[in-house]
């Protein structure tokens, strides 16, 4: 059995991203899944581009301020204590735009831990 229990503030943080990214996976040795925080400040993204992955599934829970999620359709705002969910070959681009006043922090978990990301364009 193995048990980990883990300071967020205490993960180092993950460079060259465009927001603040620590890896609970990383810091934990997990490899079955992507479990991330992210602190986005206005005019930040989570992702490194819009994109879409093949298997992965995500979900995003927003522990304060508000996430938007720009998809082909429509672009979500969602909000302190709530989920974000997407699956599979559905694109995305999470991100605080520049007018937002305050940033968001957001958990991000992603399964299987692929990496099968795909840049999107319209």
């Amino acid at each position: 059995m193995g048990y980990h229990h883990i300071a967020v503030e205490d993960i180092e943080t993950t460079p060259e991203r465009p927001c603040t990214r620590r890896s609970v996976s990383e810091a934990a040795g997990l490899e079955s899944l992507g479990a991330n925080v992210y602190d986005v400040a206005p005019g930040e993204q989570i992702p490194l581009a819009y994109h879409t992955h093949d298997e992965q599934e995500e979900v995003f829970y927003v522990s304060s301020g508000t996430l938007h999620v720009e998809t082909p359709e429509e672009t979500f705002e969602v909000g302190a204590e709530e989920v974000f969910v997407v699956e599979p070959d559905s694109p995305q681009r999470a991100f605080v735009p520049e007018s937002a006043d305050e940033p968001a922090r957001a958990f991000v978990v992603g399964a299987p831990a692929v990496d099968d990301a795909h840049a999107y364009e319209d």
